[in-house]
């Protein structure tokens, strides 16, 4: 059965960082175009960045020059590096695989910044 599991989540000061993992499991492979979305209570939910099976990324503007996706094909693995972490980064984070016309969806990991 296809899942994506994420970890890495938890509380971090403002300006610290975070690294996020996202393991594809049960067909998850390098085709999947991958990505990280956020949902903060009362909103909706948003993108963060998705990069393609060839490695093009794509990020938010509210996230460039602070987050990096990267993906370990060997492993199935997507990362978000998330650095200089703002209170307003604070939210679900949720992994999303994209193949034709599947989509699947993690269960999320919290991300607190707050001092």
């Amino acid at each position: 059965q296809v899942h994506l599991v994420e970890s890495g989540g938890g509380l971090v000061q403002p300006g610290g960082s975070l690294r996020l993992s996202c393991a594809g499991l049960g067909g998850i492979n390098s085709r999947y175009f991958m990505g990280w979305y956020r949902q903060a209570p009362g909103k909706q939910r948003e993108l963060v960045a998705t990069i393609t099976s060839g490695g093009s990324t794509n990020y938010a503007d509210s996230v460039k020059g602070r987050f990096t996706i990267s993906r370990e094909n060997a492993k199935n693995t997507v990362y978000l590096q998330m650095n200089s972490l703002k209170p307003e980064c604070t939210s679900v984070y949720y992994c999303n695989a994209q193949l034709d016309h599947w989509t699947y969806w993690g269960p999320g990991t919290q991300v607190t910044v707050s001092s």
